[in-house]
C-alpha cells in the first residue's frame, strides 16, 4: 500500500469530528459517527462528507467506496440545533445553505468510483438523498426511511432529483406528500435499496470482491455513461454518444489490456494509476459534445 497515501487518510481522519474514513486494499470507508445523535446531519458533517468523497476521489488508493454509519441508525436526517439555524437565516443564508447539501450530494452522484451503502435503522430526509446517490445499497431487516420534510412544512427538495431517479416519479408522489414511514422490504420494492441483510458487511463482501476485479476506468466509464442516459431519448445523438464510447474505451489502455487479457485467457492486470478524473470528465465532454440525451 502506498504509505504516503495511506498518511494522507490517516491525517484527515485526525481532523475529522463527525466521520470516520479509512482504506485497506483498494476498500475506502467513510463512516457516519455521531450515533449519540443519530448521526443526524449538520454543516459539519456536511462539510466534513464532502471533504471525506473529494479525498478519496482523488486517492489512488480508494477503488471502492464503502459509506456506513456507528450506531443503531443509519441517519435521522437533519440535525435539530442546525434547522433552529435555518429557522433564523434569512433567503440568502439558507440558499448558501442549502447549496452544501446539494454539492454533497453531487459529489457522491459523481464520485467516479463504485460506492455502496450499508444501511441499519432509520434512515430519514437527507439520508436517504445518500443512498440514492450511491450505486449499490444494502439495508438490514429493521432499516426504516422517510421522507418526514412535509410535517415540518419543508419539502425534501435537493434530494428530489436522486430520490426520485431511484424509486420513480409516481412512488416519489405519494410518500413525499404522505410522509409515511416505509420498511426495507418496500424500500427494496421501490429500488431505494437492491438487497435485505443484517449482516451488512458479510454481504458487501462478494460485492466488493467483484467492483475489484472489474476495470476501474471501465466502472467510472460507466457512472458517467449512465449518467448522460437518465432522460431516457434514444435519438441519433444517443446512438452517436453510445458508439463513440464504445470505440473510445476498446482503444484505451484499460480497453486493450482486458481484451488481450480474455483472450489469452489469464487476469487482467489493471492500471494502478487510473486517472479516474479524467476518465469521466473525457465522457462528459464528449457527451455534451454529441447532444446525448
Amino acid at each position: 500500500m502506498n504509505n504516503l497515501a495511506t498518511s494522507q487518510t490517516e491525517q484527515l481522519a485526525q481532523q475529522l469530528q463527525f466521520v470516520n474514513c479509512s482504506v485497506d486494499q483498494g476498500v475506502a470507508q467513510m463512516v457516519l459517527d455521531r450515533s449519540d445523535k443519530h448521526n443526524a446531519f449538520d454543516e459539519v458533517m456536511i462539510s466534513e462528507m464532502i471533504t471525506v468523497l473529494e479525498h478519496f476521489a482523488l486517492s489512488p488508493e480508494c477503488r471502492v467506496l464503502v459509506l456506513k454509519a456507528n450506531g443503531k441508525n443509519f441517519s435521522a436526517g437533519a440535525d435539530l440545533n442546525w434547522m433552529r439555524k435555518q429557522a433564523k437565516m434569512d433567503f440568502s443564508q439558507n440558499l448558501n445553505d442549502a447549496n452544501e447539501l446539494a454539492k454533497l450530494m453531487s459529489v457522491l452522484d459523481k464520485f467516479p468510483k463504485p460506492t455502496i451503502a450499508l444501511v441499519q435503522g432509520a434512515a430519514f430526509g437527507g439520508a436517504l438523498g445518500l443512498i440514492c446517490c450511491s450505486d449499490i445499497a444494502i439495508a438490514n431487516e429493521r432499516a426504516s426511511f422517510c421522507l418526514s420534510e412535509v410535517k415540518l412544512g419543508l419539502i425534501p427538495a435537493v434530494i428530489s432529483p436522486y430520490v426520485t431517479r431511484a424509486m420513480g416519479q409516481r412512488a416519489a408522489r405519494r410518500y413525499m406528500i404522505t410522509a409515511e414511514r416505509f420498511d426495507a422490504q418496500k424500500a427494496l420494492e421501490l429500488q431505494v435499496v437492491h438487497e435485505i441483510n443484517d449482516d451488512l458487511d458479510a454481504a458487501a463482501e462478494p460485492i466488493i470482491s467483484a467492483l475489484l476485479s472489474n476495470s476501474p476506468q471501465g466502472m467510472a466509464w460507466v457512472k458517467s455513461l449512465l449518467s448522460t442516459l437518465e432522460g431516457g431519448v434514444i435519438d441519433q445523438s444517443t446512438l452517436d454518444h453510445t458508439s463513440e464510447r464504445i470505440a473510445r474505451i476498446r482503444v484505451s489502455d484499460e480497453g486493450q489490456e482486458g481484451l488481450n487479457a480474455f483472450f489469452e485467457k489469464r487476469a487482467p492486470q489493471w492500471p494502478t494509476t487510473t486517472d479516474f478524473h479524467a476518465a469521466t470528465n473525457n465522457n462528459n465532454h464528449n457527451a455534451s459534445g454529441q447532444g446525448a440525451k
